[in-house]
């Protein structure tokens, strides 16, 4: 797999800022971060788009971390899979048991968040291009087709970060370290 080595790349007057933002709202910069600081447009769009998606998307926090585990899990995405499952167990409260399943494509226990995680992971893998009975079974759980949407708007944020972390292979953070995770 291809790297970036993006060394001694002068730091972005947006860049800097949105590290002092990070830097002040966690106590620290993620290496993510620091990776996708080196294009500031990138780093712009990622931070904006995960906002927005906290704050507009139509899902519980919980439900919402069952959609960014869900996409890293279907990209392979190691960082975010450690990340996720950090900010799944200490801020959104996500079950350990549901994190846990999801690391390890297991069936999630709870019926509602399991069909959430079944339509997220199928349309990441095909791209968008998902059945009929997948779209009717994800609405028979308890969600409408709005959140359909609402899970491409977490798909699209994943995706920046999944594939900025192939590339740039940021070291998994210690703040994330007990969560590490490897297909």
């Amino acid at each position: 797999m291809a790297h970036l080595k993006l060394e001694n790349n002068p730091v972005s007057p947006l860049s800097q800022e949105l590290f002092d933002k990070t830097q002040k709202g966690l106590g620290f910069v993620p290496n993510m971060y620091l990776k996708m600081g080196n294009n500031p447009a990138l780093l712009d769009a990622y931070t904006y788009s995960y906002n927005s998606f906290r704050a507009n998307s139509g899902f519980s926090a919980v439900e919402q971390e069952v959609v960014f585990l869900s996409v890293a899990y279907e990209n392979n995405c190691e960082y975010c899979m450690a990340a996720h499952s950090f900010v799944g167990d200490m801020m959104t409260k996500v079950p350990t048991e549901v994190t846990d399943a999801i690391r390890d494509g297991k069936q999630i226990p709870d019926t509602k968040l399991a069909a959430l995680s079944k339509l997220t992971r199928s349309l990441t893998a095909t791209r968008g291009n998902v059945t009929q009975a997948e779209v009717d079974e994800f609405l028979a759980a308890g969600y409408t087709e709005v959140h359909v949407l609402g899970i491409i708007s977490g798909i699209a944020v994943k995706t920046m970060s999944n594939y900025s972390n192939h590339i740039t292979n940021p070291e998994v953070d210690a703040a994330f370290a007990g969560r590490t995770w490897k297909k």
